[in-house]
């Protein structure tokens, strides 16, 4: 008989608990933190982990892809102000997550990706592992930070490190990589416990210096012309009471970006929303609270801004911003809720109103845009147009302001944004800083399961088919989700035509579609619609019932304009064949 001692099953049942493991490990570093939802798709190495994180009492949340998983975290850290995890398998499933983790980190919005990785000794010298790709590599340059945990007792750290780089200066997009081995990986209980990191602390205020504050004041005090704008940055701060303390007591008009809506309702009226070319182009002293001189606003310069001089002062959080186009001559840095409150406590009792005649100027400018707009909002065409069914969909979100509006499209993007009112802040949430489409699902999603409002859904038919099939997901979520899909036949319009009469045009999608019918597949409400009398009478009861629904809301596809407000981005060939 062998010497060896063979341990009791009660001895090894109290080895097992004085023990701990990755598993355990990522979970209890996850919960330690405040983390309560995580977004992905499971499969190898996460399965189980996925599984356990649930039975710990995170909710974890399945889709169909990747890619909207993604989406759904990076506006979760955008509402919430804490990290959006998502977690996915390793490589394509890897890459399919990092389209959403580069968009968080251009959009500014603080999400981790957590991947599962193949072995890194078999990685490394390329033998052809499963799945084998160096994720570490492919993702650091399209996020603000990246880390890999080869160690269980490294995880605690590593998950902190994420959850730091992710929300502090600047937000952004982290990414952490989890070989399959590290899952498995056995240690002390008690040892793990004390290798845990809880983050303290991990978005400090960064305070400007009073020297920037008086520059600022400075500058807007001497403007015959002032403007403010809100972007997202500022609806991200949350910040709202003193952002509107500040937009109130300087008199001065304001423009939000499309994020930044809400933060003062669009009705208010110092909002220079339906006067934005009037604005831009004859302003003097622009202010930008967390906005940025990128594209969206032609760059600070050219024809948008008119001929009239202009003196920029920013407020944003990383100094690199500063002159990234044009000069700022009062650079503000520092997070926006300090920055804030000390121009407030600058600005004294008795700062004075921004001038009455630039006010007034405006005023009439946007009176005159509303006035010409309105009828086009109140036709009851069939088939509908954009402003038609437009216009019912600003009625709805009037008379539910707490309702959170997704919007993507082309189109159907560019009108609602400019047709919609909003009236409270990070209510309506859409495509961004890249201007792209896919992210209507995964948004509508974390919105509802973050905010437990009832969400409204806005999309292009185009924009929809990115994401279609996350219809499932709400679905078997039961979530307060309405779709609404601007169905026009195709992207842009639905009237392309082939010139040689073979395929279909490239533009054109199946006639006639019945988008209603996909989620009727899955439990839900299809409603197909085809006047603004039907689509208003259709969201309401959508809205009212709590119950997954599509309406799908038949445009004229003639309707519409190529790439929309952005078409001039879109080259166009001068030649013509012979």
């Amino acid at each position: 008989m062998s010497d060896a001692v063979v341990k009791s099953k009660p001895e090894a049942a109290e080895d097992a608990q004085n023990l701990t493991d990755g598993f355990n490990l990522i979970i209890d570093a996850l919960k330690l933190n405040g983390v309560e939802t995580i977004y992905g798709v499971p499969g190898i190495p996460i399965t189980d982990f996925g599984r356990m994180a649930q039975a710990a009492g995170i909710r974890v949340l399945s889709f169909r892809h990747e890619q909207s998983a993604g989406y759904a975290a990076s506006i979760a850290g955008w509402l919430t102000k804490k990290p959006g995890i998502c977690l996915t398998v390793s490589a394509p499933g890897f890459l399919n997550g990092l389209t959403a983790l580069a968009h968080a980190t251009t959009n500014c919005f603080p999400m981790i990706l957590i991947s599962g990785s193949s072995e890194r000794e078999i990685v490394d010298l390329q033998q052809g592992d499963y799945e084998e790709m160096d994720q570490l590599a492919i993702a650091k340059p399209l996020c603000k930070a990246a880390y890999r945990v080869l160690h269980a007792q490294d995880i605690g750290i590593g998950i902190a490190r994420a959850i730091r780089a992710a929300v502090s200066g600047r937000p952004g997009g982290v990414y952490l990589d989890l070989p399959a081995k590290l899952f498995g990986q056995v240690m002390d209980a008690d040892a793990g416990q004390k290798s845990l990191v809880k983050v303290i602390d991990a978005a400090p205020a960064q305070i400007p210096t009073p020297d920037a504050i008086k520059r600022a004041l400075d500058t807007l005090k001497s403007a015959k012309r002032p403007l403010i704008i809100l972007g997202k940055g500022a609806a991200y701060a949350q910040a709202d009471d003193a952002i509107r303390e500040l937009v109130e007591k300087s008199g001065v008009p304001f423009l939000p970006m499309s994020m930044g809506k809400g933060l003062l309702p669009d009705t208010h009226p110092q909002c220079a929303g339906a006067a934005r070319s009037t604005v831009l182009a004859q302003s003097d002293v622009v202010m930008l609270i967390g906005a940025r001189l990128n594209w969206l606003l032609s760059h600070g310069k050219g024809k948008a801004w008119g001929t009239e001089p202009k003196k920029f002062i920013q407020i944003d959080i990383e100094p690199k911003e500063m002159d990234s186009n044009v000069e700022i001559v009062a650079p503000i840095v520092g997070d926006i809720s300090s920055c804030v409150d000390a121009l407030l406590k600058g600005m004294g009792a008795s700062w004075p109103k921004a001038p009455a005649d630039w006010m007034a100027a405006v005023s009439k400018k946007r009176e005159e845009n509303v006035a010409k707009m309105a009828p086009r909002l109140m036709n009851n065409n069939v088939p509908m147009d954009y402003h038609g069914a437009l216009g019912v969909l600003r009625t709805i979100v009037k008379e539910r302001p707490d309702a959170i509006l997704v919007n993507e499209g082309a189109n159907t993007l560019d009108l609602a944004r400019g047709i919609i009112d909003m009236y409270r802040p990070r209510k309506r949430l859409d495509v961004g800083t890249w201007g792209i489409m896919g992210i209507g699902m995964g948004y509508a999603i974390a919105a509802a399961i973050e905010t437990g409002k009832p969400v409204l859904c806005v999309e292009g038919d185009s924009a929809f088919g990115f994401s279609g099939m996350e219809v499932e997901t709400i679905c078997r979520y039961n979530l307060p989700v309405c779709i609404v899909i601007f169905n026009n036949d195709g992207i842009y319009r639905g009237t392309d035509v082939n010139p040689l009469g073979t395929d279909p045009a490239i533009c054109t999608f199946v006639r006639g579609a019945r988008y209603d019918k996909m989620i009727e597949a899955f439990g839900g409400a299809g409603v197909n619609v085809t006047s603004p009398d039907e689509l208003k009478r259709a969201v309401n009861a959508a809205m009212d019932s709590g119950k997954p629904t599509l309406i799908n809301a038949v445009i004229d596809p003639a309707a519409g304009s190529e790439s929309g407000r952005i078409g001039n981005l879109n080259p166009q060939s001068k030649l013509k064949k012979k």
